[in-house]
């Protein structure tokens, strides 16, 4: 069975599309949060989740489980999910 693999993504950033294409690509399921579209409180509180996996706050961060993968790294990916 998968870990299972959130992304937090901005909605204009490349690295973050490469991402999600990669992922559908090789048929992984996920969840992701565009955190620039989001306002307020909603936003606060999403930043401060990803605080704890991610203290710089950069994107795309991804997380397969209990592993941080920082930037769209193809190979680390692969790896974490076992593809």
């Amino acid at each position: 069975m998968q870990e299972p693999v959130n992304i937090y993504t901005l909605s204009t950033c490349s690295h973050c599309k490469a991402t999600k294409k990669f992922l559908n690509d090789c048929a992984v399921k996920y969840d992701f949060t565009d955190v620039d579209l989001l306002k307020g409180e909603e936003r606060a509180a999403i930043l401060e989740d990803m605080k704890k996996w991610n203290p710089q706050c950069s994107f795309p961060t991804i997380i397969i489980g209990e592993k941080v993968i920082v930037g769209y790294k193809e190979d680390e990916i692969k790896e974490a999910l076992g593809l």
